[in-house]
C-alpha cells in the first residue's frame, strides 16, 4: 500500500487489484486528520494486507474517533475488526442497513455503531461532513460525504475507473490519463459496477447528479480512482452519459478455459 497526501490535512491509503482484461482497480482508504480523526473505510479483506499497520504510518490508531463505513463490500472492509481493537474509542459511522450487511459474516458490535443516513451530518469537531447518496453505486448502504472545510467530496465508488498500471492506480492523480482515456475508463467502470444504470429513467438518473455539482468540490475521492483534482465539471458530465453506454458484458465458461489453457502448470502464463 502507497500513502500520499491530498489537499491540507487528508492521506490516500491506496492499494489496488488488477483484473485481466480490464487493468488496475485502485482500492482506496482515506485518513481525515480533523480535530476528531476520521478513518474512511479500511481497505481490502486479502490476508496479506495489514490495514493498522499502514494506517499507523499516518496516525496513531488510537487517536482515531470515527470510521466512516462508506458500504459494507469486502474491498471497504479489510481491517474494521482490527481497527476496531486499536482505536477503541471509535465509532463506525454507517446506517441500518450496512449494519445488517454486515451481520451476514461477522457483526459489528452495537455499541460502537453511529447511524447517519444521506441528508444528515457528522460533526467532527472542526468541520461538518455532510452524508449524500452518490449517484452511482453497487451497494444499497452506500453514503458518501462531503469535507465542507476542505471543499473535499468521498464518493465511496462513484467516480471508479481502471487505471493502465499498479502505479497509476495507487501513485497518481485521475488528471495524468487523457481525457477520453478517464472517460472511457469511468463509464467502463459505471457498467460493470452500477448495472442497474442502464435499465432506469435516463433523465431521473441525472438529476441524482445534481447534488455533486451543487458542492461543487475542489478535489474528488473515490474508492477506486486516483485522486482528481478540479476535476468535478468533467466527471459529472461523464456519468450523466452512463444510461446511454455500453453494458458490460464478462467473460463467459469458453473465454475463462481458454484463459486456463493459456497457462501453464503451477498457474503461470505459457511462453509466447
Amino acid at each position: 500500500m502507497d500513502t500520499h497526501k491530498v489537499g491540507s490535512d487528508t492521506t490516500v491509503l491506496a492499494d489496488s487489484l488488477e483484473i485481466p482484461g480490464i487493468g488496475h482497480i485502485p482500492v482506496n482508504a482515506y485518513v481525515l486528520t480533523a480535530a476528531e480523526p476520521v478513518v474512511v473505510d479500511t481497505g481490502l479483506s486479502i490476508a496479506d494486507r495489514n490495514f493498522v499497520n499502514t494506517l499507523g504510518s499516518v496516525i496513531d490508531p488510537a487517536d482515531v474517533l470515527w470510521i466512516w463505513l462508506t458500504h459494507p463490500d469486502r474491498d471497504h472492509t479489510g481491517g474494521i475488526f482490527d481497527l476496531l481493537v486499536a482505536a477503541p474509542r471509535a465509532k463506525v459511522v454507517t446506517t441500518f442497513i450496512g449494519a445488517g450487511i454486515m451481520t451476514t459474516e461477522r457483526a459489528l458490535p452495537m455499541d460502537r455503531l453511529y447511524f447517519l443516513n444521506p441528508g444528515q451530518s457528522l460533526d467532527v469537531g472542526d468541520r461538518m461532513l455532510r452524508a449524500f447518496r452518490p449517484p452511482l453505486f453497487d451497494n444499497p448502504a452506500t453514503v458518501g460525504f462531503y469535507d465542507e472545510k476542505t471543499r473535499i467530496c468521498f464518493s465511496s465508488d462513484c467516480f471508479g475507473g481502471p487505471m493502465p498500471t499498479a502505479e497509476l492506480a495507487e501513485s497518481g492523480h485521475a488528471n495524468d490519463l487523457k481525457p477520453e482515456e478517464l472517460r472511457q475508463a469511468q463509464l467502463l467502470w459505471a457498467s460493470l459496477d452500477s448495472p442497474w444504470v442502464h435499465v432506469v429513467d435516463p433523465d431521473k438518473f441525472r438529476t441524482t447528479i445534481d447534488p455533486i455539482r451543487d458542492m461543487a468540490p475542489e478535489i474528488v475521492l473515490s474508492t477506486h480512482l486516483p485522486p482528481a483534482v478540479r476535476m468535478t465539471a468533467s466527471m459529472t458530465d461523464t456519468i450523466s452519459m452512463a444510461p446511454d453506454a455500453d453494458p458490460f458484458v464478462g467473460p463467459d465458461q469458453a473465454a475463462l478455459e481458454q484463459m486456463l489453457a493459456s497457462f501453464e502448470p503451477g498457474g503461470l502464463p505459457a511462453a509466447t
